[in-house]
């Protein structure tokens, strides 16, 4: 068999993927030394062992389908340093090595085989996706003890095949799970990229958005933490949906739902709104209280924007916190 010959639908096994691109035969994340390859298994069975269904969403957006893969990892943290990490960070970094994603997707026991070895059938090659490659979860560990787990969200490159047994199963109900805070404050540290790839992403505003938010959202936590109240997030999912929606910091104490920006502008409140109004429908107990986090004061007609809709302001400066309290 050669790389040719092989096209999305392909029932194969492990054995003969190795064959074909050389590396291990153990893991879900195989690294090849001698070819622009890794090979990433998954099997629907495993992963809910552990807390997880890696598949298809059902829903697209504006850029495609997306394929869910979560890292590797079955014991505590998941993460992308040291051997225990370096699988995840080549995939982070697949396209810095100019490697290409080829997943598989475990399809029932090899006919006649005296093994437990699954046939594997392929689903595609594909590529981290370049607004967000990841996300960060929280699930159940072997042991039945909480963890962050590494969600890569991959799409698709040229021809793919796409079974309705490969998609996430839909939530039956609405199901507004509470999860540590860390869901949500903690950045994974990533291993040092190239100077190409950093510069190419350096002046991004996008980027630079997203770590001051990182950076507003920590430094709140951590002042609500040393007032002693209980803080977490939630992980959500919708009904009829394969989606799951990540809350910014709820605190238990006061039953307060907050969205922290990482910048002023009408764009980051309006977005801000949205994710208050959007979320507060499905937390439990009903009907939170509702705060922004902003790094500076926004112009008169946006704080009365927020207030209109019955939304506190929060702002940092030099004397601590400031609140501006919704009539």
């Amino acid at each position: 068999m050669d790389l040719a010959s092989i096209k999305p639908g392909l029932l194969t096994t492990r054995a003969a993927m190795h064959e074909v691109f050389g590396g291990g035969s153990q893991g879900g994340i195989i690294l090849p030394k001698n070819s622009p390859n890794i090979l990433i298994y998954t099997d629907h069975d495993s992963g809910k062992k552990y807390g997880y269904e890696d598949g298809w969403l059902e829903e697209e957006d504006e850029f495609g389908p997306i394929f869910e893969y979560t890292g590797q990892g079955t014991r505590g943290a998941q993460t992308f340093l040291g051997q225990r990490g370096s699988r995840n960070a080549a995939v982070l970094y697949h396209a810095d090595a100019g490697k290409s994603l080829r997943v598989f997707m475990a399809a029932g026991r090899v006919a006649g085989s005296k093994s437990a070895a699954k046939q594997q059938r392929y689903v595609g090659e594909f590529a981290l996706d370049a607004r967000l490659p990841y996300t960060v979860r929280e699930a159940l560990d072997e042991e039945r003890k909480p963890r962050l787990i590494i969600v890569f969200r991959l799409r698709p490159k040229g021809a793919f095949e796409r079974l309705t047994q490969d998609v996430i199963t839909r939530a039956d109900v609405t199901a507004p799970q509470r999860v540590s805070a860390q869901i949500v404050t903690t950045k994974l540290v990533e291993p040092k990229r190239s100077k190409r790839s950093e510069s190419r992403r350096a002046a991004q505003p996008s980027l630079i958005a997203e770590l001051r938010q990182g950076a507003v959202r920590e430094q709140y936590l951590t002042e609500l933490t040393k007032r002693g109240h209980d803080v977490a997030a939630f992980q959500i999912k919708i009904s009829g949906t394969t989606t799951i929606l990540t809350t910014d910091l709820y605190d238990a104490t006061e039953h307060e739902l907050y969205a922290i920006r990482g910048a002023s502008t009408r764009e980051e409140i309006r977005m801000a709104i949205g994710q208050l109004k959007d979320f507060a429908r499905h937390i439990r107990p009903r009907n939170p209280k509702l705060t922004t986090v902003l790094p500076e004061k926004p112009q008169d007609d946006l704080v009365n924007l927020l207030h209109s809709e019955g939304i506190d302001l929060v702002l940092d400066n030099t004397h601590g916190y400031t609140r501006y309290a919704a009539e």
